[in-house]
C-alpha cells in the first residue's frame, strides 16, 4: 500500500505547531489539538477526540504524548502516530534545554515572575475551556449527567486515586447501558443519538 507522505508531514508539522503550548500537564492543549484536527483539517469527529483523551489519561505516560500518539494513528496508522509524537516532543523537548540552560538567569528576575503568574491564570482557562467542549460531547443524557457529576463530588470531596475513578466510570457505563437494555429503554452512545431522538419526542431517554 502506497503511504500518503503528504499526509504523514502535515500531521507532524501539525503538532509541531501544538507542542509548544502543552503546559498545565498536557490538557492546555486540548482546544488546540480540536482546533487543529477536527476544525481546520477535519481529520477526525469531535467525538473521537473526547475518546481520545479518555483513553491518553487511563494509561500511563503524558496525556499531550499519548494523545498525540493516538490521533497520529487514527489518522495515518503507525507512521502516523511516529509523526505526531514526535511533532509534539520536539518543540517541548526543545524549550526545557533552553530553560534549563537559562534557569539560574531567570531565576527571581521579577519581570518572568510576573510573566509565569499570567501563563499560570491563562493556562486555567484553556483547561476549563477543554472541559466545557469535551463535556458538550461526553455529557448529553441524565445518565451521563449524574456520572459525570458523582465523579466531580468523589474526586474533589473523597479524594479518589484517578484511576480508580476512570476504571469505575468504565464499569458504570456498562452497568447503565445494560441496564437500559434490560429495562427495553433507548440507548445512545453519542450527544447527535440522544439529539435526534429529542427531535422526534422519543421521551424513553434516561
Amino acid at each position: 500500500m502506497k503511504r500518503d507522505w503528504k499526509l504523514i508531514i502535515q500531521i507532524f508539522l501539525t503538532f509541531l505547531r501544538i507542542g509548544p503550548v502543552t503546559f498545565g500537564g498536557g490538557y492546555a492543549m486540548i482546544p488546540v489539538i480540536e482546533r487543529e484536527v477536527v476544525v481546520k483539517r477535519g481529520w477526525v469527529k469531535p467525538q473521537d477526540v473526547t475518546d481520545v483523551f479518555a483513553i491518553a489519561q487511563s494509561v500511563p505516560g503524558a496525556i499531550a504524548l499519548n494523545s498525540a500518539t493516538f490521533i497520529g494513528y487514527t489518522i495515518a496508522g503507525v507512521v502516523g502516530a511516529i509523526a505526531a509524537l514526535i511533532g509534539v516532543l520536539l518543540p517541548t523537548f526543545i524549550i526545557v534545554i533552553v530553560l534549563s540552560i537559562f534557569y539560574l538567569s531567570f531565576h527571581g528576575n521579577p519581570f518572568v515572575d510576573a510573566a509565569f503568574h499570567g501563563m499560570s491564570a491563562a493556562i486555567v482557562a484553556l483547561i476549563v475551556y477543554a472541559a466545557i467542549k469535551i463535556g458538550r460531547t461526553a455529557v448529553f443524557d441524565k445518565t451521563t449527567l449524574i456520572t459525570a457529576g458523582v465523579t466531580v463530588f468523589v474526586l474533589y470531596f473523597l479524594k479518589v486515586h484517578p484511576i480508580i475513578i476512570i476504571g469505575l466510570g468504565m464499569l458504570i457505563g456498562i452497568m447503565q447501558i445494560k441496564g437500559k437494555e434490560i429495562l427495553g429503554l433507548a440507548v445512545y452512545m453519542e450527544k447527535e443519538e440522544a439529539k435526534k431522538s429529542e427531535e422526534t419526542n422519543d421521551w424513553t431517554t434516561v
